[in-house]
């Protein structure tokens, strides 16, 4: 690979064995041994070691890869396992952050750390809430001119006006942008930028969706999403116990895909449940719940698995599952069973529509909703009310006692 990278030889002859650790068939081996062949092929041309490989020279080797006609690996997250084995070899350069320079990026940067340190929001959560307000800060440094936001001097009908353009070009997202733009002028006033608090006076926008509240399914629907499941694979493993956990416990998809293994205290039959806004909850683990995980980790989940999470990825590189890996495992299992529209729900929403039924329990035992947020894991009571409406109007999934 040229001065200072190595033997090309040699680097490739131990990618195999790396790749065969991460669970890589030897097809799919084979496709990254080429991609790093070509890439070391177009380094040594250009006389360059591999200790410098830049992003700007990923995205050239990117672009002649597409010129000639590639149609796979067209991305530089082709290359994600490939500089991850360069990097531990101490061969590739270690990746850096993007050093903030202009007065937006610095003001991004202390608004991400506030969300993550302060709100405790999702990494995937923190970086849509910076994505969505990007452009209101682009916009206003654009207009100024003067090296300054000028965000003390910021009036209600300047977020107004940039709203309503928004509304204009971007009416399918404006909803999740207010949200965001809410959070950054909150973030603002508690950081004293803004002297007043403005968040309030954002404009509301007109939702175009009746509700947001996932559709409950009746007993018979996730009976026959259970039974879809082919227990004699390890996906289909797999997928039972996170339908298990969906339905018995209701927890969010986000919360199945973060469930760790040392998160489930098997002696005394509990789990702990890592939530929205670092929350952490403990719950009793049914028996049921317990065994389905039980067979799903003793027979299906891969030995080379990354990382301590308890569900990981079917193919390789076999790291943790997302949670939009655990909407489409619901939504795959949805059209088995042939429910009409599942895939829109299961997967639109974000969420798996959630089966939790314990607001059929507290009718019967006459307990008020106002009573319950913390059973129902709801911090805000009208969110628990939103919730728990739905679960007393549909009448859906019959709760079983242990």
């Amino acid at each position: 690979m040229g001065p200072g990278g190595g033997s090309s030889g040699a680097l490739r002859g131990r990618l195999p064995h790396e790749l065969a650790r991460l669970g890589y068939t030897p097809l799919s081996s084979a496709v990254q041994v080429r991609l790093m062949a070509q890439l070391s092929n177009r380094l040594a041309g250009q006389g360059l070691p591999v200790s410098g490989l830049t992003p700007e020279q990923m995205e050239a080797f990117f672009a002649a890869r597409r010129a000639a006609g590639y149609f796979n690996s067209l991305t530089s997250r082709s290359l994600l396992v490939l500089l991850a084995y360069l990097r531990g070899l101490g061969v590739a350069p270690p990746c850096t952050p993007a050093v903030a320079v202009t007065p937006v990026e610095v003001l991004l940067a202390r608004y991400r750390d506030y969300l993550e340190g302060e709100r405790g929001l999702a990494a995937t959560t923190v970086e849509l809430n910076v994505r969505l307000v990007r452009p209101f800060l682009t916009e206003r440094a654009q207009a100024r001119c003067e090296g300054s936001l000028g965000l003390e001097h910021l009036s209600v009908g300047e977020v107004a006006a940039f709203v309503v353009a928004q509304f204009h070009t971007r009416p399918g997202s404006v909803q999740r942008m207010v949200t965001a733009l809410r959070s950054l002028l909150g973030f603002l006033h508690v950081d004293g930028v803004i002297a007043a608090p403005v968040a309030a006076a954002v404009p509301l926008v007109a939702a175009r969706r009746a509700s947001g509240i996932p559709t409950g399914l009746a007993a018979d629907q996730v009976a026959a999403m259970m039974a879809s499941c082919d227990r004699g694979t390890a996906t289909g493993r797999r997928d039972f116990a996170i339908l298990a956990l969906l339905v018995r416990l209701g927890l969010r998809a986000g919360e199945v895909a973060g469930l760790g293994l040392d998160d489930i205290d098997w002696r005394r039959g509990q789990i702990t449940v890592r939530g929205k806004g670092n929350r952490h909850d403990t719950l009793p683990l049914p028996a049921d719940v317990g065994a389905a995980i039980v067979d799903y980790l003793q027979h299906a989940r891969p030995q080379h698995a990354l990382g301590r999470t308890v569900f990981v990825r079917a193919q390789a590189p076999c790291e943790a599952l997302t949670y939009l890996g655990v909407t489409t495992a619901v939504a795959a299992a949805g059209r088995r069973a042939g429910l009409a529209g599942f895939m829109r729900i299961g997967c639109g929403t974000r969420r798996p529509p959630r089966c939790w039924p314990p607001a059929g329990r507290f009718k019967r035992s006459g307990r008020s909703c106002d009573t319950e947020g913390p059973s129902l894991r709801r911090s805000m009571r009208r969110a628990t009310r939103r919730y728990w409406r739905s679960w007393l109007g549909r009448g859906r999934v019959t709760w079983r006692e242990r």
